[in-house]
């Protein structure tokens, strides 16, 4: 076994620019602390993160290869000073290389944009986890047709970036229906829909854990927490990424009336 070999990982990453916004950040007391211990689950600190988030799909997989990515503010009716957040992590072109090699050799298109920057999927998690902004950041797009299948073998082609000091992390939510948080009964279908997820996440047979996955719209009210799945998919590249690894849940955080899992596969 590789013990320098990094685990994947996918976190709920929660509302919009949460650390920014006093009120936020104390709803969110748990998963702040969470995230901050995030690196000392890895062997090392890793030579870059590749973030696939729930918010950047294109129609093709797309890899961001800009040196100096700019910031995306892709939400809205938050306070003023929120647009103006910097996380000034810098990009790097030779991983955004070495994924289009490793996806092109699965022989999965890859495209590429020097212009994409970081979504609060990315900057929310990675300034919690290094607030220093110094270690280099790859975006990798979903596909936009969602297919679990062909975004758990995106995953598996990526495997060997594991034992070059990569950390591939998925960034979404566990449960995304906009129309459902605060809603009293919400706690239930984000409990129920995420029990489902945890048990896939925890088999030890690769291909079960994967048909489950890709077959999540049969799992207890799973379209009541994914009305639409960008926030879910990020965990089916992760899952690809885990190869042989189990998973395990790391921690569940109850904000809005529902539950947002975070997950770790390997050691």
């Amino acid at each position: 076994m590789n013990n320098h070999r990094f685990p994947t990982l996918f976190v709920s990453h929660g509302g919009g620019p949460w650390p920014y916004i006093e009120d936020m950040r104390k709803q969110f007391a748990k998963s702040e602390q969470e995230f901050r211990q995030l690196p000392r689950l890895l062997p090392s600190t890793p030579k870059a993160v590749l973030v696939i988030t729930g918010h950047w799909e294109e129609s093709q997989f797309t890899v961001s290869t800009g040196e100096h990515p700019p910031m995306e503010y892709d939400y809205s009716g938050f306070p003023e000073h929120t647009y103006h957040i910097k996380y000034p992590a810098p990009g790097s072109p030779a991983l955004a290389s070495r994924v289009r090699e490793l996806l092109t050799r699965a022989d999965i298109a890859c495209g590429e944009d020097p212009h994409r920057g970081f979504d609060h999927g990315t900057f929310v998690p990675l300034e919690l986890m290094y607030p220093d902004a110094d270690v280099p950041i790859v975006k990798l797009s979903l596909k936009s047709n969602y297919d679990p299948a062909q975004h758990i073998r995106v995953g598996e082609a990526l495997i060997p970036l594991r034992d070059e000091g990569i950390l591939i992390m998925g960034s979404g939510l566990t449960y995304h229906n906009m129309r459902g948080f605060g809603r009293p009964e919400s706690m239930a279908v984000s409990e129920q829909f995420e029990q489902y997820l945890d048990k896939a996440i925890a088999e030890s047979n690769p291909q079960r854990r994967a048909e489950m996955l890709e077959h999540w719209e049969t799992a207890p009210a799973a379209r009541l927490a994914h009305p639409r799945e960008d926030h879910l998919i990020p965990l089916m590249v992760v899952a690809g990424a885990a190869g042989d690894d189990a998973g395990r849940r790391i921690f569940v955080d109850k904000v809005f009336n529902v539950a947002m899992a975070s997950y770790q596969f390997g050691t």
